[in-house]
Protein backbone atom coordinates (compact mmCIF):
# COMPACT_ATOMS: atom_id res chain seq x y z
CA UNK A 1 0.00 0.00 0.00
CA UNK A 2 1.37 3.39 -1.00
CA UNK A 3 1.61 6.38 1.37
CA UNK A 4 -1.21 8.09 -0.58
CA UNK A 5 -3.44 5.04 -0.16
CA UNK A 6 -2.70 4.87 3.56
CA UNK A 7 -3.46 8.59 3.93
CA UNK A 8 -6.72 8.13 2.00
CA UNK A 9 -7.86 5.32 4.30
CA UNK A 10 -6.69 7.19 7.38
CA UNK A 11 -8.59 10.42 6.57
CA UNK A 12 -11.60 8.84 4.86
CA UNK A 13 -14.09 10.60 2.59
CA UNK A 14 -15.60 13.12 5.01
CA UNK A 15 -15.49 16.90 4.48
CA UNK A 16 -13.28 17.26 7.54
CA UNK A 17 -10.97 14.51 6.26
CA UNK A 18 -10.60 16.33 2.94
CA UNK A 19 -9.91 19.59 4.77
CA UNK A 20 -7.16 17.87 6.76
CA UNK A 21 -5.72 16.42 3.53
CA UNK A 22 -5.65 19.86 1.82
CA UNK A 23 -4.10 21.79 4.72
CA UNK A 24 -0.39 22.70 4.54
CA UNK A 25 0.68 21.01 7.76
CA UNK A 26 4.34 21.70 7.05
CA UNK A 27 3.76 25.32 8.12
CA UNK A 28 1.62 24.27 11.10
CA UNK A 29 2.91 23.57 14.63
CA UNK A 30 1.82 19.93 14.26
CA UNK A 31 4.06 19.44 11.19
CA UNK A 32 3.44 17.12 8.20
CA UNK A 33 1.03 14.24 8.66
CA UNK A 34 3.80 11.78 7.87
CA UNK A 35 5.53 12.86 11.06
CA UNK A 36 2.53 12.57 13.34
CA UNK A 37 2.77 10.17 16.25
CA UNK A 38 0.78 6.96 16.31
CA UNK A 39 -1.43 8.29 19.11
CA UNK A 40 -2.27 11.45 17.14
CA UNK A 41 -3.06 9.44 14.01
CA UNK A 42 -5.20 7.04 16.02
CA UNK A 43 -7.19 9.85 17.66
CA UNK A 44 -7.72 11.66 14.34
CA UNK A 45 -8.88 8.46 12.67
CA UNK A 46 -11.23 7.73 15.59
CA UNK A 47 -12.95 11.12 15.62
CA UNK A 48 -13.29 11.22 11.82
CA UNK A 49 -15.07 7.88 12.03
CA UNK A 50 -17.45 9.06 14.74
CA UNK A 51 -20.96 10.37 14.14
CA UNK A 52 -20.90 12.26 17.46
CA UNK A 53 -19.51 15.84 17.51
CA UNK A 54 -15.86 15.63 18.52
CA UNK A 55 -12.94 18.02 18.42
CA UNK A 56 -9.33 17.10 19.15
CA UNK A 57 -6.88 19.63 20.55
CA UNK A 58 -3.20 18.70 20.18
CA UNK A 59 -0.01 20.23 21.38
CA UNK A 60 0.64 23.26 23.58
CA UNK A 61 -0.93 25.52 20.93
CA UNK A 62 -4.25 23.60 21.20
CA UNK A 63 -4.38 22.92 17.44
CA UNK A 64 -7.88 21.88 16.33
CA UNK A 65 -8.86 18.80 14.35
CA UNK A 66 -12.58 17.98 14.30
CA UNK A 67 -15.06 15.74 12.51
CA UNK A 68 -18.05 16.61 10.32
CA UNK A 69 -20.47 16.25 13.24
CA UNK A 70 -18.69 19.17 14.93
CA UNK A 71 -19.41 21.58 12.04
CA UNK A 72 -22.93 22.55 13.32
CA UNK A 73 -21.28 23.58 16.61
CA UNK A 74 -19.07 26.02 14.71
CA UNK A 75 -21.98 27.36 12.61
CA UNK A 76 -20.71 30.42 10.72
CA UNK A 77 -17.22 30.54 12.22
CA UNK A 78 -14.24 30.41 9.81
CA UNK A 79 -12.73 26.96 9.13
CA UNK A 80 -11.22 25.71 12.39
CA UNK A 81 -9.02 22.77 11.40
CA UNK A 82 -5.37 23.60 11.96
CA UNK A 83 -6.12 26.70 14.05
CA UNK A 84 -5.70 27.21 17.77
CA UNK A 85 -8.77 26.41 19.89
CA UNK A 86 -8.01 29.66 21.73
CA UNK A 87 -8.50 31.58 18.47
CA UNK A 88 -11.56 29.63 17.31
CA UNK A 89 -13.40 30.38 20.56
CA UNK A 90 -11.71 33.70 21.36
CA UNK A 91 -14.93 35.34 22.59
CA UNK A 92 -15.34 32.75 25.37
CA UNK A 93 -11.74 31.71 25.95
CA UNK A 94 -11.75 33.44 29.36
CA UNK A 95 -14.47 30.94 30.36
CA UNK A 96 -13.42 27.69 28.68
CA UNK A 97 -9.66 28.30 28.77
CA UNK A 98 -9.32 27.20 32.42
CA UNK A 99 -11.27 24.02 31.60
CA UNK A 100 -8.90 23.25 28.73
CA UNK A 101 -5.88 23.78 30.97
CA UNK A 102 -7.47 21.50 33.56
CA UNK A 103 -7.75 18.74 30.92
CA UNK A 104 -4.11 19.30 29.90
CA UNK A 105 -3.26 18.88 33.59
CA UNK A 106 -4.95 15.47 33.57
CA UNK A 107 -8.34 16.37 35.06
CA UNK A 108 -11.40 15.70 32.86
CA UNK A 109 -14.49 17.95 32.95
CA UNK A 110 -18.11 17.04 32.26
CA UNK A 111 -20.81 19.74 32.27
CA UNK A 112 -24.44 19.50 31.22
CA UNK A 113 -26.39 22.36 29.61
CA UNK A 114 -23.58 24.86 30.13
CA UNK A 115 -24.76 28.38 29.30
CA UNK A 116 -22.38 30.54 27.30
CA UNK A 117 -22.58 33.63 25.08
CA UNK A 118 -20.93 33.00 21.71
CA UNK A 119 -20.66 34.94 18.47
CA UNK A 120 -23.16 33.86 15.83
CA UNK A 121 -24.13 35.87 12.81
CA UNK A 122 -21.91 38.70 13.96
CA UNK A 123 -23.66 39.15 17.30
CA UNK A 124 -23.64 37.58 20.75
CA UNK A 125 -26.02 34.64 21.11
CA UNK A 126 -27.02 32.61 24.13
CA UNK A 127 -26.20 28.94 23.67
CA UNK A 128 -26.11 25.80 25.83
CA UNK A 129 -23.77 22.83 25.52
CA UNK A 130 -23.27 19.48 27.21
CA UNK A 131 -19.62 18.52 26.85
CA UNK A 132 -16.71 16.53 28.20
CA UNK A 133 -13.08 17.68 28.06
CA UNK A 134 -10.89 14.56 28.33
CA UNK A 135 -7.05 14.41 28.52
CA UNK A 136 -5.37 12.54 25.63
CA UNK A 137 -1.90 10.98 25.97
CA UNK A 138 0.87 10.57 23.38
CA UNK A 139 2.95 7.48 22.60
CA UNK A 140 5.02 8.02 25.72
CA UNK A 141 2.02 8.28 28.04
CA UNK A 142 2.33 12.02 28.53
CA UNK A 143 -0.70 14.29 28.10
CA UNK A 144 -0.41 15.86 24.66
CA UNK A 145 -3.92 17.03 23.97
CA UNK A 146 -7.60 17.04 24.84
CA UNK A 147 -10.73 15.54 23.32
CA UNK A 148 -13.82 17.76 23.29
CA UNK A 149 -16.92 15.59 23.00
CA UNK A 150 -19.85 17.96 22.79
CA UNK A 151 -23.47 18.39 21.79
CA UNK A 152 -25.42 21.62 21.64
CA UNK A 153 -28.53 21.60 23.84
CA UNK A 154 -29.75 25.15 23.19
CA UNK A 155 -33.09 24.11 21.71
CA UNK A 156 -33.71 21.60 24.49
CA UNK A 157 -32.91 24.06 27.28
CA UNK A 158 -34.97 26.82 25.69
CA UNK A 159 -37.89 24.41 25.28
CA UNK A 160 -37.61 23.48 28.97
CA UNK A 161 -37.47 27.15 29.95
CA UNK A 162 -40.49 27.88 27.79
CA UNK A 163 -42.37 24.96 29.35
CA UNK A 164 -41.63 26.30 32.84
CA UNK A 165 -42.79 29.76 31.82
CA UNK A 166 -45.98 28.32 30.32
CA UNK A 167 -46.69 26.29 33.45
CA UNK A 168 -46.09 29.33 35.65
CA UNK A 169 -48.30 31.46 33.45
CA UNK A 170 -50.97 28.75 33.37
CA UNK A 171 -50.97 28.56 37.17
CA UNK A 172 -51.20 32.34 37.34
CA UNK A 173 -54.12 32.41 34.90
CA UNK A 174 -55.88 29.64 36.75
CA UNK A 175 -55.58 31.59 39.99
CA UNK A 176 -56.88 34.72 38.29
CA UNK A 177 -59.77 32.85 36.70
CA UNK A 178 -60.72 31.21 39.98
CA UNK A 179 -60.59 34.62 41.67
CA UNK A 180 -62.86 36.06 38.97
CA UNK A 181 -65.30 33.15 39.25
CA UNK A 182 -65.32 33.46 43.02
CA UNK A 183 -66.04 37.18 42.77
CA UNK A 184 -68.82 36.60 40.24
CA UNK A 185 -70.38 33.93 42.46
CA UNK A 186 -70.17 36.14 45.55
CA UNK A 187 -71.67 39.17 43.82
CA UNK A 188 -74.37 37.11 42.08
CA UNK A 189 -75.51 35.42 45.28
CA UNK A 190 -75.44 38.72 47.15
CA UNK A 191 -77.64 40.59 44.66
CA UNK A 192 -80.04 37.87 43.47
CA UNK A 193 -83.58 37.70 44.84
CA UNK A 194 -83.72 33.89 44.73
CA UNK A 195 -81.56 30.84 44.28
CA UNK A 196 -83.06 30.17 40.83
CA UNK A 197 -82.26 33.71 39.73
CA UNK A 198 -78.72 33.39 41.10
CA UNK A 199 -78.23 30.07 39.27
CA UNK A 200 -79.37 31.55 35.95
CA UNK A 201 -77.38 34.77 36.30
CA UNK A 202 -74.24 32.97 37.43
CA UNK A 203 -74.44 30.56 34.48
CA UNK A 204 -74.75 33.40 31.98
CA UNK A 205 -71.86 35.29 33.49
CA UNK A 206 -69.66 32.20 33.37
CA UNK A 207 -70.60 31.71 29.72
CA UNK A 208 -69.56 35.30 28.95
CA UNK A 209 -66.27 34.66 30.71
CA UNK A 210 -65.82 31.47 28.70
CA UNK A 211 -66.40 33.30 25.40
CA UNK A 212 -63.60 35.72 26.26
CA UNK A 213 -61.34 32.81 27.18
CA UNK A 214 -61.99 31.23 23.77
CA UNK A 215 -60.90 34.39 21.94
CA UNK A 216 -57.78 34.70 24.11
CA UNK A 217 -56.87 31.05 23.59
CA UNK A 218 -56.80 31.59 19.83
CA UNK A 219 -54.11 34.24 20.31
CA UNK A 220 -52.17 32.22 22.93
CA UNK A 221 -53.35 34.64 25.62
CA UNK A 222 -51.05 37.32 24.26
CA UNK A 223 -53.74 39.77 23.15
CA UNK A 224 -57.25 39.80 21.75
CA UNK A 225 -59.02 42.00 19.16
CA UNK A 226 -61.61 44.25 20.78
CA UNK A 227 -64.15 43.53 18.03
CA UNK A 228 -64.01 39.77 18.67
CA UNK A 229 -64.42 40.26 22.43
CA UNK A 230 -67.42 42.56 22.01
CA UNK A 231 -69.13 40.40 19.39
CA UNK A 232 -68.56 37.26 21.46
CA UNK A 233 -70.11 38.87 24.53
CA UNK A 234 -73.11 40.16 22.53
CA UNK A 235 -73.81 37.01 20.52
CA UNK A 236 -76.16 35.36 23.07
CA UNK A 237 -78.20 38.57 23.46
CA UNK A 238 -79.07 39.46 19.88
CA UNK A 239 -82.71 38.70 19.10
CA UNK A 240 -83.36 40.22 15.66
CA UNK A 241 -81.03 41.29 12.83
CA UNK A 242 -79.89 44.87 13.33
CA UNK A 243 -80.94 45.21 16.96
CA UNK A 244 -77.26 45.36 17.95
CA UNK A 245 -74.72 47.14 15.73
CA UNK A 246 -70.98 47.20 16.33
CA UNK A 247 -68.36 49.21 14.49
CA UNK A 248 -64.76 50.26 15.10
CA UNK A 249 -61.11 49.94 14.02
CA UNK A 250 -58.72 47.13 14.91
CA UNK A 251 -57.65 47.48 18.55
CA UNK A 252 -55.84 44.83 20.58
CA UNK A 253 -56.45 44.32 24.29
CA UNK A 254 -54.45 42.57 26.97
CA UNK A 255 -55.88 39.37 28.44
CA UNK A 256 -57.05 41.16 31.57
CA UNK A 257 -58.69 43.94 29.55
CA UNK A 258 -60.39 41.41 27.28
CA UNK A 259 -61.89 39.56 30.24
CA UNK A 260 -63.16 42.67 32.01
CA UNK A 261 -64.58 44.18 28.79
CA UNK A 262 -66.33 40.91 27.93
CA UNK A 263 -67.97 40.80 31.37
CA UNK A 264 -68.91 44.49 31.17
CA UNK A 265 -70.54 44.11 27.74
CA UNK A 266 -72.39 41.05 29.00
CA UNK A 267 -73.74 43.02 31.98
CA UNK A 268 -74.82 45.89 29.72
CA UNK A 269 -76.57 43.53 27.33
CA UNK A 270 -78.25 41.60 30.14
CA UNK A 271 -79.51 44.82 31.71
CA UNK A 272 -80.73 46.02 28.31
CA UNK A 273 -82.69 42.79 27.75
CA UNK A 274 -84.33 43.10 31.17
CA UNK A 275 -85.04 46.81 31.38
CA UNK A 276 -83.63 48.64 28.36
CA UNK A 277 -83.73 48.83 24.57
CA UNK A 278 -83.40 45.09 23.96
CA UNK A 279 -86.48 44.41 26.09
CA UNK A 280 -88.78 45.69 23.32
CA UNK A 281 -89.01 44.98 19.59
CA UNK A 282 -88.37 48.62 18.64
CA UNK A 283 -85.18 48.96 20.66
CA UNK A 284 -81.62 48.98 19.34
CA UNK A 285 -78.07 49.13 20.68
CA UNK A 286 -75.08 50.71 18.96
CA UNK A 287 -71.56 49.84 20.12
CA UNK A 288 -68.92 52.01 18.49
CA UNK A 289 -65.30 52.80 19.17
CA UNK A 290 -62.78 55.06 17.48
CA UNK A 291 -59.27 56.39 17.85
CA UNK A 292 -58.55 60.12 18.03
CA UNK A 293 -55.12 61.85 18.17
CA UNK A 294 -54.16 63.13 21.61
CA UNK A 295 -50.80 64.57 22.76
CA UNK A 296 -48.42 62.19 20.98
CA UNK A 297 -50.76 59.25 21.48
CA UNK A 298 -54.27 58.21 20.50
CA UNK A 299 -57.41 58.17 22.59
CA UNK A 300 -59.73 55.17 22.41
CA UNK A 301 -63.36 56.12 22.97
CA UNK A 302 -65.90 53.28 23.24
CA UNK A 303 -69.61 54.07 23.47
CA UNK A 304 -72.69 51.95 24.17
CA UNK A 305 -75.86 53.76 23.13
CA UNK A 306 -79.39 52.40 23.59
CA UNK A 307 -82.42 53.79 21.80
CA UNK A 308 -86.06 52.93 21.14
CA UNK A 309 -86.58 51.32 24.53
CA UNK A 310 -88.67 52.19 27.56
CA UNK A 311 -87.92 55.25 29.64
CA UNK A 312 -84.78 54.78 31.68
CA UNK A 313 -84.67 55.35 35.41
CA UNK A 314 -81.46 55.30 37.46
CA UNK A 315 -81.16 52.16 39.62
CA UNK A 316 -81.95 52.42 43.30
CA UNK A 317 -78.73 50.67 44.22
CA UNK A 318 -75.32 50.09 42.65
CA UNK A 319 -75.08 46.43 41.66
CA UNK A 320 -72.40 44.06 40.38
CA UNK A 321 -72.65 45.34 36.80
CA UNK A 322 -72.23 48.99 37.77
CA UNK A 323 -69.21 48.27 39.96
CA UNK A 324 -67.65 46.09 37.26
CA UNK A 325 -68.14 48.75 34.58
CA UNK A 326 -67.25 51.91 36.47
CA UNK A 327 -64.53 50.57 38.78
CA UNK A 328 -62.93 47.39 37.47
CA UNK A 329 -63.13 48.26 33.77
CA UNK A 330 -61.75 51.75 34.31
CA UNK A 331 -58.86 50.36 36.36
CA UNK A 332 -57.98 47.61 33.89
CA UNK A 333 -58.00 50.07 30.99
CA UNK A 334 -56.24 52.83 32.88
CA UNK A 335 -58.93 55.31 31.86
CA UNK A 336 -62.43 56.55 32.63
CA UNK A 337 -65.73 54.66 32.46
CA UNK A 338 -69.11 56.32 32.91
CA UNK A 339 -72.71 55.11 32.95
CA UNK A 340 -75.37 57.70 32.08
CA UNK A 341 -79.04 56.83 32.69
CA UNK A 342 -80.62 59.17 30.14
CA UNK A 343 -84.45 59.06 29.79
CA UNK A 344 -84.27 57.97 26.13
CA UNK A 345 -81.70 55.24 26.70
CA UNK A 346 -78.71 54.15 28.72
CA UNK A 347 -75.34 55.41 27.55
CA UNK A 348 -71.93 54.06 28.49
CA UNK A 349 -68.55 55.58 27.62
CA UNK A 350 -65.03 54.26 28.09
CA UNK A 351 -61.99 56.43 27.38
CA UNK A 352 -58.30 55.56 27.60
CA UNK A 353 -55.02 56.11 25.82
CA UNK A 354 -54.01 53.61 23.14
CA UNK A 355 -50.68 53.17 24.92
CA UNK A 356 -52.60 51.66 27.86
CA UNK A 357 -53.83 48.78 25.72
CA UNK A 358 -52.41 45.50 24.56
CA UNK A 359 -50.00 42.86 25.91
CA UNK A 360 -47.63 45.39 27.52
CA UNK A 361 -50.48 46.49 29.77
Amino acid sequence: MTTADALHLFLGHSASGQAIRRLDWASNPLGPISGWSNSLRTMVGAILGSAFPQCLLWGPQHIVIHNDAFLPILRDKPPAIGRSFDDVWAEVWHIIGPLVERAYAGEPTFIEDYEIMIQRGGRPAQAFFTFCYSPVRDDDGRIAGMLDTVIETTEKVQAQQQARLINTELAHRMQNTLAIVSSIADQTLRTSASLDEARTTFGRRLKALGEAHNVLTQSSWNSAPMAAIIKGALAPHSIAPGDICTDGPLVHLSARQALSLSMAIHELATNSMKYGALSVATGAVRVRWNLQPIAGDKCLRLTWIESGGPKVLPPERRGFGSRLIEDVLASDFGGKANLCYLPDGLRFELETRLSNLGPAR
